[in-house]
Protein backbone atom coordinates (compact mmCIF):
# COMPACT_ATOMS: atom_id res chain seq x y z
CA UNK A 1 0.00 0.00 0.00
CA UNK A 2 1.64 3.37 -1.10
CA UNK A 3 0.04 6.90 -0.20
CA UNK A 4 -1.05 6.12 2.79
CA UNK A 5 -0.58 8.50 6.43
CA UNK A 6 -2.06 7.65 9.50
CA UNK A 7 -1.86 9.69 12.80
CA UNK A 8 -2.56 8.29 16.04
CA UNK A 9 -3.08 10.27 19.37
CA UNK A 10 -0.59 13.15 18.08
CA UNK A 11 -0.39 15.95 20.42
CA UNK A 12 1.41 19.41 19.91
CA UNK A 13 1.77 21.83 22.31
CA UNK A 14 4.04 24.90 21.85
CA UNK A 15 5.51 27.08 25.10
CA UNK A 16 3.25 30.46 25.33
CA UNK A 17 3.90 33.65 27.59
CA UNK A 18 4.07 33.84 31.30
CA UNK A 19 4.41 29.64 31.25
CA UNK A 20 1.60 29.14 29.53
CA UNK A 21 1.08 26.69 26.69
CA UNK A 22 -0.10 26.38 23.88
CA UNK A 23 -1.70 23.06 23.05
CA UNK A 24 -2.28 23.05 19.33
CA UNK A 25 -3.35 19.45 18.90
CA UNK A 26 -5.09 17.42 21.17
CA UNK A 27 -4.82 13.52 20.47
CA UNK A 28 -5.57 13.59 16.58
CA UNK A 29 -6.28 10.15 15.22
CA UNK A 30 -7.05 9.85 11.73
CA UNK A 31 -6.23 7.28 8.38
CA UNK A 32 -6.45 9.69 5.24
CA UNK A 33 -7.96 7.82 2.73
CA UNK A 34 -5.83 6.64 -0.21
CA UNK A 35 -6.54 8.54 -3.39
CA UNK A 36 -8.62 10.56 -2.05
CA UNK A 37 -8.49 14.62 -2.50
CA UNK A 38 -8.69 15.92 1.35
CA UNK A 39 -8.96 19.55 2.72
CA UNK A 40 -8.28 20.73 5.78
CA UNK A 41 -10.19 23.53 7.02
CA UNK A 42 -10.81 25.33 10.65
CA UNK A 43 -10.07 29.41 11.61
CA UNK A 44 -6.76 31.35 11.68
CA UNK A 45 -4.96 29.76 14.22
CA UNK A 46 -6.59 26.52 15.00
CA UNK A 47 -3.48 24.69 13.75
CA UNK A 48 -3.48 24.11 9.80
CA UNK A 49 -0.41 24.13 9.01
CA UNK A 50 1.44 22.81 11.97
CA UNK A 51 -0.60 19.58 11.44
CA UNK A 52 0.66 19.76 8.05
CA UNK A 53 4.32 19.79 8.75
CA UNK A 54 3.71 17.30 11.32
CA UNK A 55 2.23 14.59 8.48
CA UNK A 56 5.15 15.84 6.31
CA UNK A 57 7.78 15.04 9.04
CA UNK A 58 9.13 18.44 8.99
CA UNK A 59 7.95 18.67 12.88
CA UNK A 60 7.54 15.79 15.11
CA UNK A 61 4.75 14.99 17.44
CA UNK A 62 5.23 16.13 20.91
CA UNK A 63 3.52 12.68 21.78
CA UNK A 64 1.69 9.91 19.25
CA UNK A 65 3.03 8.39 16.45
CA UNK A 66 2.23 9.08 12.42
CA UNK A 67 2.69 6.50 10.10
CA UNK A 68 4.13 7.10 6.22
CA UNK A 69 3.42 4.89 3.85
CA UNK A 70 4.83 5.87 0.25
CA UNK A 71 6.57 9.34 -0.82
CA UNK A 72 5.10 12.26 0.90
CA UNK A 73 5.52 15.51 -0.23
CA UNK A 74 7.06 18.57 1.96
CA UNK A 75 4.16 20.89 1.99
CA UNK A 76 3.87 22.92 -1.30
CA UNK A 77 4.48 26.90 -0.51
CA UNK A 78 6.49 26.10 2.15
CA UNK A 79 10.00 26.70 1.69
CA UNK A 80 12.12 27.17 4.80
CA UNK A 81 13.80 23.93 3.76
CA UNK A 82 15.93 26.27 0.68
CA UNK A 83 18.98 27.30 1.83
CA UNK A 84 19.05 31.17 0.76
CA UNK A 85 22.92 31.33 -0.05
CA UNK A 86 22.25 28.98 -2.78
CA UNK A 87 20.45 29.52 -6.15
CA UNK A 88 17.17 28.10 -7.57
CA UNK A 89 19.00 25.90 -9.05
CA UNK A 90 21.54 24.42 -6.99
CA UNK A 91 18.38 23.81 -4.24
CA UNK A 92 16.96 22.07 -6.54
CA UNK A 93 19.96 19.98 -7.67
CA UNK A 94 20.26 19.10 -3.58
CA UNK A 95 16.42 18.45 -3.40
CA UNK A 96 16.93 15.82 -5.98
CA UNK A 97 19.79 13.90 -5.14
CA UNK A 98 17.71 13.13 -1.50
CA UNK A 99 14.89 12.04 -3.52
CA UNK A 100 17.09 10.04 -5.63
CA UNK A 101 15.86 11.43 -9.07
CA UNK A 102 17.43 12.84 -11.75
CA UNK A 103 18.80 16.15 -11.10
CA UNK A 104 19.38 17.35 -14.56
CA UNK A 105 15.54 16.63 -14.90
CA UNK A 106 13.89 17.75 -11.75
CA UNK A 107 16.16 21.39 -12.20
CA UNK A 108 14.44 21.65 -15.96
CA UNK A 109 11.41 20.94 -15.16
CA UNK A 110 11.18 23.53 -11.91
CA UNK A 111 13.03 25.99 -13.95
CA UNK A 112 10.16 25.67 -16.64
CA UNK A 113 7.25 25.64 -14.33
CA UNK A 114 8.29 28.58 -12.17
CA UNK A 115 8.69 30.66 -14.76
CA UNK A 116 11.45 32.54 -12.70
CA UNK A 117 13.92 33.33 -15.40
CA UNK A 118 17.12 34.08 -14.60
CA UNK A 119 16.05 34.24 -11.46
CA UNK A 120 16.55 30.60 -11.10
CA UNK A 121 20.62 31.31 -11.07
CA UNK A 122 19.91 33.95 -7.97
CA UNK A 123 20.39 33.15 -4.38
CA UNK A 124 17.47 32.28 -2.80
CA UNK A 125 17.76 34.65 -0.29
CA UNK A 126 16.95 37.14 -2.96
CA UNK A 127 13.57 36.08 -3.38
CA UNK A 128 10.54 37.50 -2.82
CA UNK A 129 7.88 35.03 -0.60
CA UNK A 130 5.61 34.87 -4.30
CA UNK A 131 9.44 33.72 -6.28
CA UNK A 132 10.31 30.91 -3.10
CA UNK A 133 6.82 29.14 -3.90
CA UNK A 134 6.77 29.15 -7.56
CA UNK A 135 10.40 27.38 -6.69
CA UNK A 136 8.58 25.45 -4.13
CA UNK A 137 5.75 24.53 -6.32
CA UNK A 138 8.60 23.64 -9.79
CA UNK A 139 10.52 21.35 -7.90
CA UNK A 140 8.09 19.63 -6.32
CA UNK A 141 5.69 18.67 -9.11
CA UNK A 142 9.13 17.70 -10.62
CA UNK A 143 9.14 14.53 -8.11
CA UNK A 144 6.59 11.80 -8.31
CA UNK A 145 4.95 11.63 -4.91
CA UNK A 146 2.21 9.35 -3.86
CA UNK A 147 0.70 11.99 -1.53
CA UNK A 148 0.84 15.63 -2.26
CA UNK A 149 1.06 18.31 1.20
CA UNK A 150 -0.22 21.90 -0.22
CA UNK A 151 -0.59 24.92 1.90
CA UNK A 152 -2.07 28.29 0.22
CA UNK A 153 0.54 27.25 -2.50
CA UNK A 154 -2.73 27.99 -5.24
CA UNK A 155 -2.99 31.81 -4.61
CA UNK A 156 0.14 32.27 -6.13
CA UNK A 157 0.99 33.71 -9.26
CA UNK A 158 -1.23 35.40 -12.14
CA UNK A 159 -4.43 33.49 -13.36
CA UNK A 160 -2.28 31.57 -16.28
CA UNK A 161 -0.02 30.21 -13.22
CA UNK A 162 -2.84 29.53 -11.12
CA UNK A 163 -4.51 27.71 -14.28
CA UNK A 164 -1.11 25.66 -14.87
CA UNK A 165 -1.10 24.86 -11.13
CA UNK A 166 -4.15 23.39 -11.46
CA UNK A 167 -3.73 21.50 -14.35
CA UNK A 168 -0.62 19.73 -12.62
CA UNK A 169 -2.93 18.76 -9.75
CA UNK A 170 -5.45 17.04 -12.18
CA UNK A 171 -2.70 15.22 -13.80
CA UNK A 172 -1.45 13.46 -10.91
CA UNK A 173 -4.36 12.97 -9.35
CA UNK A 174 -4.42 9.69 -11.73
CA UNK A 175 -1.79 8.58 -9.36
CA UNK A 176 -1.16 10.19 -6.08
CA UNK A 177 -3.56 11.94 -3.53
CA UNK A 178 -3.69 15.44 -2.62
CA UNK A 179 -4.46 16.97 1.25
CA UNK A 180 -4.81 20.90 0.83
CA UNK A 181 -5.11 23.60 3.51
CA UNK A 182 -6.75 26.90 2.08
CA UNK A 183 -8.93 29.50 3.41
CA UNK A 184 -10.47 29.59 0.13
CA UNK A 185 -13.58 27.46 -0.07
CA UNK A 186 -13.69 27.73 -4.14
CA UNK A 187 -10.06 26.45 -4.16
CA UNK A 188 -11.39 23.46 -2.04
CA UNK A 189 -14.00 22.67 -4.32
CA UNK A 190 -11.75 22.82 -7.00
CA UNK A 191 -9.14 20.02 -5.63
CA UNK A 192 -11.04 17.78 -2.68
CA UNK A 193 -13.80 15.83 -2.84
CA UNK A 194 -14.09 15.50 1.31
CA UNK A 195 -12.62 18.01 4.18
CA UNK A 196 -11.85 17.35 7.91
CA UNK A 197 -11.84 20.69 10.23
CA UNK A 198 -9.64 20.96 13.00
CA UNK A 199 -11.18 22.88 15.90
CA UNK A 200 -9.67 23.24 19.67
CA UNK A 201 -7.33 20.72 18.64
CA UNK A 202 -9.35 17.76 17.49
CA UNK A 203 -9.77 16.87 13.55
CA UNK A 204 -13.00 15.35 12.75
CA UNK A 205 -12.57 14.09 8.90
CA UNK A 206 -16.18 14.48 7.37
CA UNK A 207 -17.63 12.11 4.34
CA UNK A 208 -18.06 15.28 1.68
CA UNK A 209 -17.73 19.24 1.85
CA UNK A 210 -20.96 19.96 2.61
CA UNK A 211 -21.18 18.24 5.87
CA UNK A 212 -17.42 19.59 6.88
CA UNK A 213 -18.48 23.20 5.57
CA UNK A 214 -21.90 22.48 7.99
CA UNK A 215 -19.37 21.85 10.56
CA UNK A 216 -17.11 25.07 10.62
CA UNK A 217 -20.46 27.14 10.49
CA UNK A 218 -21.37 25.61 13.57
CA UNK A 219 -18.28 26.79 15.15
CA UNK A 220 -18.58 30.28 13.98
CA UNK A 221 -21.66 30.33 15.07
CA UNK A 222 -20.94 29.91 18.41
CA UNK A 223 -17.46 32.03 17.98
CA UNK A 224 -19.21 35.27 15.73
CA UNK A 225 -15.70 36.99 16.89
CA UNK A 226 -13.53 34.57 15.45
CA UNK A 227 -12.40 34.98 11.48
CA UNK A 228 -14.08 33.22 8.63
CA UNK A 229 -12.99 30.92 5.86
CA UNK A 230 -13.73 32.86 2.27
CA UNK A 231 -16.90 31.02 0.77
Amino acid sequence: MTGMIELTDVHKIYPGTHGSAKHVLKGVTITFPQYQNIGILGRNGAGKSTLLRIVAGIECPDFGEVRRVGRVSWPIGFSGGFNGSLTGEENCRFVARIYGESISEVSAFAKDFSELGNDFYAPVRTYSSGMRARLAFGVSMGIDFDVYLVDEVTAVGDRPFKQKCKEAFLERQKRASLIMVSHSMDTIRSYCSRCAVLEDGHLTLYPDLKSATDALDEVYASQPSRQQVAP
